[in-house]
């Protein structure tokens, strides 16, 4: 034997021991830093729900809402201050995503979210709509959001829906626009005759 063989034979080996002890407290420390986050976004969730709590229940769809003039099966992805795509409302749910139904009549768009709370726009509250990108933390391809705008409690909001066939969003658009058009030219023409 060389000598440099008969001191590696020599020399003690251990195998490395692992320190349980300190491992566990990494991972509880880190569980308990993931809860943290989470209560502090939940915190932040509903103080942003108190700010708005002067935003007025919203309104239910009569009991006759009229023809369907469109329909759509789809997904709501939330609401926002109208022009401000990252001031999510929160307040009477318009911040839960959801799956949803829409409905276009004469009287207004009635909107269905199995699980969150439904709700109608009157005609008279339609501003309009238009294709984007995102709205509050959901980005998509160009055009793939339907935008709809609409007014409640002094509030111009914008609500983003996807239909499950994206092909279907620019005829809502038009729909949208014409209705609330016809609305305001029928209001014009009636203040005037007064």
């Amino acid at each position: 034997m060389t000598p440099a063989l008969i001191h590696l034979a020599a020399a003690p080996h251990s195998a490395p021991v692992t320190d349980w002890a300190g491992r566990i407290a990494w991972v509880v420390g880190l569980l308990v830093f993931v809860v943290f986050v989470y209560w502090l976004m939940r915190q932040g969730w509903k103080w942003r729900g108190t700010l708005q709590g002067d935003l007025p229940e919203l309104p239910t769809a009569p009991a006759d809402a009229g023809e369907p003039r469109l329909t759509l099966s789809g997904r709501y992805h939330g609401s926002t201050t109208a022009g401000q795509w990252l001031d999510r409302i929160v307040a009477h749910g318009l911040g839960t995503r959801s799956r949803v139904e829409l409905t276009l009549t004469d009287q207004g768009l009635a909107v269905v979210r199995p699980g969150a709370t439904d709700f109608f726009v009157p005609v008279t509250a339609l501003r309009g709509a238009r294709l984007e990108a995102g709205i509050a933390g959901k980005v998509l391809p160009e055009g793939g959001l339907l935008v709809v705008i609409w007014e409640h409690g002094g509030k111009q909001i914008d609500s983003g829906f996807r239909s499950d066939r994206a092909g279907e969003h620019p005829a809502w658009v038009e729909a949208i626009d014409r209705l609330s058009t016809e609305h305001t030219t029928e209001h014009s023409e009636t203040e005037g005759a007064r």
